[in-house]
C-alpha cells in the first residue's frame, strides 16, 4: 500500500452489519484529473501492490486483495472509441495513431478520469483515504482548478435490511439533511450547474416526510419513479430499485446506465482531492450522520416536526435557515 503524508479518522455507524450479519460494503466512485491517464493506472496499481489489465483503451482494471478497481475516462463515446490500427495499411496506421493520441491529449484534459472501486467493507475504508491523499501527492487535481471540472466522489453503501420501513428512514433522513449536506460540501460552482446532483422536488419531500405515509415496497417504488423519474438525483434511488424491482424500472425508466445493487447512490459531495482541507473522511463521516439519524427513531421524529414546523412558518422560513436549524438534529464530529 501507499503511504500518504497524513489522514483522517473515519467513523463507522452502529448499523454496521447486513441481517446476514456481514460487514456491510461501499462502492466509492472518485473522479479527478491532473494526471495522465496511464500515469494514474500505474499509481493505482503500485498503491495496491498489483498488476494492471488492459479491458480496452481508457477501461484498465486493477485486481487488489479488495477486488478489481477499473480505472476510467469517464465518457461512454471516449471509452468505446477504438481503430484497430493493425488492420490498416502502414500510412493510414500512422495517421490513425496520431489521431488517438490527439484525442487522449484532448479528453484527459477535459474529461475526468474516474477511479471505481469494488464493494468493500465498512471497516476497510481507511485505504481509500490512504489512496485519495497518495494521489494527491502525486499531482491529482479536483474540481476547482476549472469550471468545466464537475468532479464528484459517490458513495454507494449497501443497506443494512432492504424493507420499506429502513429505506424510507433513509430517505427521509437524507431528505430532511440535504441543506447541511449541501453545505458541508461545498459545492464547487461547476457541478451546482449541472444536473447530476439535484435535490427531490418539494412536493416529494412533503409526501415521504408525511407521518401517514407508510408505504409498501412496491408503494415506494412508484411513488419515487412518479416524482423522480431519472438518476440525476444527490441521492439516486434507481440502483437499490432496480434490484428490487428490475423489471419495473426497466420498463419505467429503460436507462442502461442503471446498474441493479442493493445500495443507495450518493451522488452530492466534490472530489476536491488536491485541497489539503478536503478529505474523503470528511464526505464519509457527513454520510455516517445520516445512517445514524435514520437509525434513530427517535431523532428522526423529532426532526420531523421541527422541519413541519418550519414550512408551517412562512415568514420565519424567509428570515432563518433550515440549513442552521437542521444542524441541531445531526452530530458532525468533523469540521470542514
Amino acid at each position: 500500500m501507499g503511504n500518504p503524508s497524513s489522514t483522517s479518522a473515519l467513523l463507522q455507524p452502529s448499523r454496521l452489519h447486513t441481517e446476514d450479519d456481514k460487514v456491510r460494503r461501499v462502492g466509492v466512485e472518485i473522479e479527478l484529473s491532473g494526471l495522465p491517464f496511464d500515469t494514474l493506472v500505474s499509481h493505482v496499481a503500485d498503491f495496491f501492490s498489483a498488476s494492471a489489465t488492459e479491458e480496452s483503451r481508457y477501461v484498465h482494471a486493477v485486481k487488489s486483495d479488495y477486488g478489481t478497481f477499473k480505472v476510467e475516462l469517464d465518457s461512454d463515446p471516449v471509452k468505446d472509441f477504438e481503430i484497430d490500427t493493425g488492420a490498416l495499411p502502414d500510412a493510414l496506421a500512422e495517421v490513425a495513431d496520431a489521431a488517438l493520441e490527439l484525442m487522449d491529449a484532448t479528453a484527459e484534459k477535459i474529461v475526468p478520469l474516474e477511479i471505481v472501486g469494488p464493494p468493500m467493507a465498512f471497516t476497510d475504508l481507511d485505504d481509500i483515504e490512504k489512496l485519495c491523499v497518495y494521489l494527491r501527492d502525486l499531482g491529482a487535481k479536483g474540481s476547482r482548478h476549472a469550471l468545466h471540472y464537475a468532479f464528484g466522489l459517490q458513495l454507494n453503501p449497501e443497506l443494512p435490511s432492504l424493507d420499506a420501513a429502513t429505506i424510507l428512514g433513509y430517505m427521509r433522513a437524507f431528505s430532511l439533511s440535504y441543506d447541511w449536506l449541501k453545505a458541508r460540501q461545498q459545492i464547487d460552482i461547476s457541478r451546482k450547474f449541472t444536473t447530476y446532483i439535484g435535490p427531490w422536488p418539494d412536493d416529494y419531500v412533503q409526501l415521504i416526510n408525511d407521518s401517514d405515509y407508510q408505504p409498501d415496497i412496491d408503494q415506494l417504488i412508484a411513488d419515487y419513479i412518479s416524482h423522480n423519474p431519472t438518476r440525476n438525483r444527490a441521492l439516486d434511488m434507481m440502483p437499490l430499485f432496480a434490484h428490487l424491482r428490475g423489471e419495473l424500472i426497466e420498463k419505467e425508466i429503460g436507462d442502461p446506465r442503471i446498474k441493479a445493487r442493493p445500495t443507495l447512490h450518493y451522488r452530492l459531495p466534490d472530489c476536491d482531492i488536491d485541497n489539503p482541507a478536503w478529505s474523503f473522511a470528511q464526505v464519509w463521516n457527513d454520510w455516517v450522520q445520516i445512517d445514524e439519524l435514520a437509525a434513530d427513531d427517535h431523532r428522526l421524529a423529532a426532526m420531523t416536526d421541527a422541519w413541519r414546523a418550519h414550512q408551517r412558518r412562512d415568514l420565519d422560513k424567509l428570515l432563518s435557515s433550515w440549513e442552521k436549524e437542521s444542524a441541531q438534529w445531526l452530530m458532525p464530529t468533523t469540521d470542514h
